[in-house]
């Protein structure tokens, strides 16, 4: 004789390493829309959409300044390319070997970089240029909460 509770199988809940990921997918997600939109209008010189009638926001005054290209490409583009290879990591992560040992370090590495160019991008829009660019704005917090889950996720491995 069986039991119900033998028959049905085990739903193991999700562990923190599991939600912190799926978290970091979700704002890896957040960042390439942020991004994309900044290098689609990079790439087709439309206008932006941005705050209107705006003494303090300024998206044209961000976009089109000195500290908008490195190597006379749009640090947009860069920005896209780093939550593309974010998002590959964190889909390989439990694929791969080396990752599966290291990716959490890895992205670790990728975001610190990521983010304290944020910190620096974020500090030219309120001291240099005096302009802020809502969408390079939401762009920097994203990638402040990626750093953030990061080091989270960071903390979880080197305490297990």
């Amino acid at each position: 004789m069986t039991t119900v509770d033998s028959v049905q199988p085990s739903v193991e809940p999700k562990s923190g390493r599991d939600i912190l990921r799926t978290v970091s997918l979700i704002l890896v997600i957040v960042g390439l829309a942020i991004s994309g939109y900044l290098s689609y209008v990079k790439l087709t010189e439309v206008p932006m959409i941005c705050v209107a009638n705006s003494t303090t926001f300024n998206c044209e005054v961000v976009q089109n300044s000195a500290y908008s290209r490195i190597a006379g490409i749009p640090i947009a583009w860069f920005g896209f390319a780093v939550y593309i290879i974010l998002f590959g990591l964190l889909l390989l992560e439990n694929r791969i070997e080396f990752l599966k040992q290291n990716g959490v370090l890895v992205i670790f590495g990728i975001t610190l970089f990521a983010w304290l160019y944020s910190v620096y991008l974020v500090y030219l829009q309120f001291f240099v240029l005096k302009a802020l660019c809502p969408w390079c704005l939401g762009h920097e917090a994203t990638m402040t909460l990626i750093f953030i889950v990061t080091c989270l996720r960071l903390r979880n491995t080197m305490t297990s």
